[in-house]
């Protein structure tokens, strides 16, 4: 109803998985990769949770589109059965010839021993075979622990069935119960899907208003989508149900953009809550969205306004949000934040041997003046590592300061050495001293082309020619990672990475970070 008058083809916030309103942030890409790393984990477990409404089908559907041809899938989405139902649900996805047996009378041997058949005849004709069951908190003791019997099927040099649980966030609490200590140990590869945070909120509201077929202004202001994260807490169908309900009161009151007052009436209205901060007056104005019966025109919908009085506090989820927003980034005192002044892109000539020598300083690196920096870092044990597609959410996960290529309008190429990162801002060096920009201005400048320094680790330059001794320290390192990591893939899976097994640079600078080798890090 009230697509065509913000400029839409279609609505863009249905809570339906729609393949064409896909959006993958860093979290989904990193349970993703999850996801596809234990396919050749060779058996066990993988466990995908999420809180609800996080994305968690999205990503499942993403993984379904990128198995290779080569696998059998069965996919299981009602998981509220009894141990034979459950087995005879894997039969029938598998397509598994069943013995003429009745129902009533099939033991769990009757499933078992075809579906073990099937399964080795499978791999003897070289393919994979994944199970997947979603909504699996819903899953009894005793069918875990069947489940957990269903991996034991091998061959002596690998399982035959590779299994993924999806579910909410008590599954893991009930991985953990003692009864589930040999499931749990089985468990490859994890990942917890959390929420957007606020620069991904509003991406996410841009994406799936771009795929409606927006081509003008934002309907939202920018008060309006700090608003929705911190009501929807950066759950994505929290964000649907919010967005839907604000674009539908602001056609029903005339208002082509949205500001906070209506979002706030529309929290009012889909979750509940009161429209207004508590500091506000004790009654305030809440959204209603009352149908009108019209005797030729037909129905239609009027903005109505009821008074309402305050009920619940709203600084917790408030709170909570930023909180977890803040998590996602390091964060500097507060009063070190306050005292960077601020910095106009404009306004500045940036200066190239300022920022290789800011970037060198942090590093400890004597760089005399005309001397060429990744010459001078090579000196001392260093390595340069640029890239042309890197993002801020990859400079955040490797987290060392790197020089940003900055593309002005009108102006030749210049590098700013970015020494911090926070939520919306960004901190510079300008002249030896931090000073801060908003990401949104830094963002229409940066495409995504950056430096920095790294340290390799022994064996790195000769392994072309003996791979030994960089096999050597990976092993020794790997096993140090909290938790312990045998192979490069298993850490790759654990830090978001895309898990190839190869151990590049990024790969390198993260088994150095997580191994607490000392290397300067973002403010």
């Amino acid at each position: 109803m009230y697509a065509p008058f913000f400029g839409l083809k279609q609505a863009p916030f249905s809570i339906a998985p729609d393949p064409h309103y896909l959006f993958m942030s860093e979290r989904h890409r990193e349970a993703l990769a999850h996801l596809l790393y234990g396919l050749d984990g060779g058996g066990g477990f993988v466990l995908l949770t999420g809180e609800i409404g996080a994305g968690k089908t999205t990503v499942c559907r993403c993984f379904l589109e990128q198995i290779p041809a080569h696998c059998n899938v069965a996919y299981i989405f009602n998981p509220k059965l009894t141990v034979t139902e459950l087995l005879r649900a894997i039969c029938d996805e598998f397509h598994v010839p069943m013995p003429p047996v009745p129902p009533a009378a099939q033991t769990v041997k009757d499933y078992v021993d075809p579906l073990n058949a099937f399964l080795l005849a499978q791999h003897a004709a070289g393919r994979n075979n994944v199970l997947i069951i979603d909504e699996a908190q819903n899953l009894s003791a005793d069918v875990l622990e069947q489940l957990r019997l269903l991996t034991n099927l091998e061959t002596a040099e690998r399982k035959l069935l590779q299994v993924v649980l999806i579910g909410q966030p008590e599954l893991r609490g009930m991985l953990a119960r003692p009864e589930l200590e040999q499931l749990a140990q089985r468990v490859i590869a994890r990942f917890h899907l959390g929420a957007l945070a606020e620069a991904e909120t509003a991406q996410y509201i841009r994406h799936r208003l771009n795929v409606a077929g927006l081509s003008g202004a934002l309907p939202f202001d920018a008060a309006a989508l700090r608003l929705i994260h911190r009501l929807t807490r950066g759950v994505p169908r929290r964000i649907n149900l919010l967005c839907d309900r604000a674009l539908l009161g602001g056609y029903a009151s005339g208002h082509a953009q949205i500001g906070p007052a209506i979002v706030r009436r529309a929290a009012a209205e889909v979750f509940d809550a009161p429209p207004d901060p508590p500091t506000r007056r004790p009654a305030a104005a809440r959204l209603g969205l009352a149908v009108l019966a019209a005797a030729v025109a037909g129905a239609g919908l009027a903005w109505a306004l009821q008074q309402r009085p305050q009920a619940t506090h709203a600084a917790a989820p408030a709170a909570a949000a930023s909180a977890a927003a803040s998590a996602s980034a390091p964060t500097p005192p507060a009063s070190a934040a306050s005292s960077v002044e601020p910095l106009h892109l404009a306004d500045w000539t940036p200066r190239d041997g300022d920022a290789w020598a800011a970037l060198a300083q942090r590093w400890g690196l004597p760089l005399p003046a005309q001397a060429e920096p990744c010459a001078t870092a090579a000196q001392h044990g260093l390595q340069c590592y640029r890239s042309t597609s890197g993002s801020l959410s990859l400079i955040r996960l490797i987290d060392r300061p790197v020089l940003l290529t900055l593309q002005r309008p009108g102006q030749p190429l210049a590098l700013a050495a970015l020494v911090g990162l926070r939520e919306q801002q960004a901190t510079l060096l300008v002249d030896g001293v931090p000073r801060r920009v908003a990401l949104t201005e830094l963002a229409a400048v940066w495409r995504g082309e950056f430096s920095t320094f790294w340290r390799p680790p022994p064996g790195y330059a000769t392994r072309a020619d003996d791979a030994r001794p960089l096999n050597d320290w990976l092993a020794t390192q790997l096993a140090r990672v909290p938790g312990g990591m045998n192979s490069v893939r298993a850490f790759q899976a654990s830090q978001g990475l895309q898990p190839d097994g190869l151990a590049g640079p990024i790969t390198l600078m993260q088994i150095n970070r997580a191994t607490g080798v000392a290397e300067p890090r973002l403010d």
